[in-house]
């Protein structure tokens, strides 16, 4: 029988403890997460600022359905365009300080939809090492030629942009692309650094602020904001609604001539059908939220330093992240899901991240912090795990 290769590397996965599958949860975000009818405390959330639950975002979404209904109908550039996907835009225009914007259903989309649009066979796509799998793939399947650069490292980007350039075959057109935030790791990109390296080298640069958007910079603006600059310093801004923003989907920004040439162009985006108009509608609202609660983000970064505090008491070695996103590199993966069982018993739902969204040998628990979390959450897991780490 053919396709064989499926039930083999499934069994592979599962003798390497690998194997993943679906945990059904049983309640909204929150301080606590239900599975299987045991609650935990949840370190595994990306919804930072709290906002995935709050009252006010659950209003907005029943009153965006009221007003626009639930489903929009087609792509955005048939019927699928509501006044609450115009008035989102404007919401993150006016807060983030772009031009324009184009609304995607995912990060992942919104990535591939870039590099496919923009980068042909003589193209060069650089990428930092760690970025996003949704990035690595998409550049991975593009025609251009794609190098990626050692992690943060601008020696090595470079001598990377300055090897193409002696060659007789120069590229056009040059994409430098970089996370705000590393998912995985929680550090931060140097983007001071990568805008200089792109204006010397006459190429574009492209930040996924996923995990920056809403925490950091002045007013939640973001990674760029954070680095001292203006997102409209970049050709392209990225960033989703499903982390700090509680929500869900993304967007592009930039240029209005790139946003309306992506708009003309881009597959992902022209057959796509359009967000759910009271999800628009939502977004628009925890864009204000986040922009206007500062206590949101107090709260976070103090319990982020105290985090990382009780940590370097106990001895417990972490990476090297002032963000939400705190790893704890373990190794071997079936060490950290022991370590993340052990953390479950205990009543905290922690998640091991292995290979291969994780380079091999750094198997981790990957710990995230929202405002929803006490100082006492936070005592009681560092006890938790200095006691599993103890164990091994």
């Amino acid at each position: 029988m053919s396709f064989n290769f499926i039930s083999a590397q499934l069994q592979q996965r599962k003798d390497d403890g690998l194997y993943r599958h679906q945990q059904i949860t049983e309640n909204k975000q929150g301080r606590y997460i239900k599975v299987a009818g045991k609650r935990h405390l949840n370190f595994s959330s990306n919804d930072y600022l709290g906002l995935a639950s709050d009252p006010a975002l659950i209003s907005a979404w029943q009153k965006g359905a009221e007003l626009y209904g639930v489903g929009s109908g087609g792509s955005y550039l048939v019927t699928g365009y509501n006044q609450a996907h115009e008035d989102c835009s404007e919401q993150l225009k006016s807060w983030l300080g772009v031009e324009a914007v184009a609304l995607f259903s995912s990060g992942y989309s919104a990535n591939q939809a870039v590099i496919k649009l923009l980068l042909d066979k003589n193209a060069l796509l650089l990428q930092d090492k760690l970025n996003h799998a949704s990035l690595m793939e998409a550049g991975s399947l593009a025609p251009c030629k794609m190098h990626r650069f050692k992690h943060n490292d601008m020696v090595h980007l470079e001598t990377l942009l300055t090897k193409q350039l002696l060659t007789k075959q120069q590229a056009h057109d040059r994409l430098i692309i970089s996370e705000g935030v590393f998912s995985m790791d929680g550090d931060k990109a140097p983007i001071a650094q990568l805008v200089k390296q792109a204006k010397k080298y006459n190429s574009w640069l492209m930040i996924d602020d996923a995990h920056g958007l809403g925490i950091l910079g002045e007013n939640g603006q973001g990674s760029v904001l954070d680095a001292g600059l203006k997102n409209s310093d970049l050709q392209i801004y990225m960033a989703t609604f499903g982390k700090a923003l509680g929500v869900g989907g993304a967007f592009v920004a930039g240029s209005k001539s790139f946003i309306d040439y992506l708009t003309n162009f881009s597959k992902p985006y022209i057959y796509t059908t359009g967000l759910p108009p009271a999800m628009a509608y939502t977004i628009a609202c925890a864009a204000k939220m986040a922009e206007k609660e500062q206590w949101r983000r107090d709260k976070l970064f103090e319990l982020i330093a105290y985090f990382r505090e009780l940590a370097e008491k106990k001895e417990i070695q972490l990476g090297d992240s002032q963000t939400a996103i705190q790893p704890l590199i373990i190794g071997e993966s079936k060490k950290a899901l022991q370590i993340a069982q052990q953390l479950k018993v205990l009543g905290f739902w922690v998640t091991a991240i292995r290979p291969p969204t994780v380079p091999v040998n750094t198997a981790r628990l990957r710990i995230t912090l929202t405002t929803h979390h006490e100082k006492q959450d936070i005592e009681q897991l560092i006890s938790a795990i200095s006691c599993c780490l103890s164990e091994l």
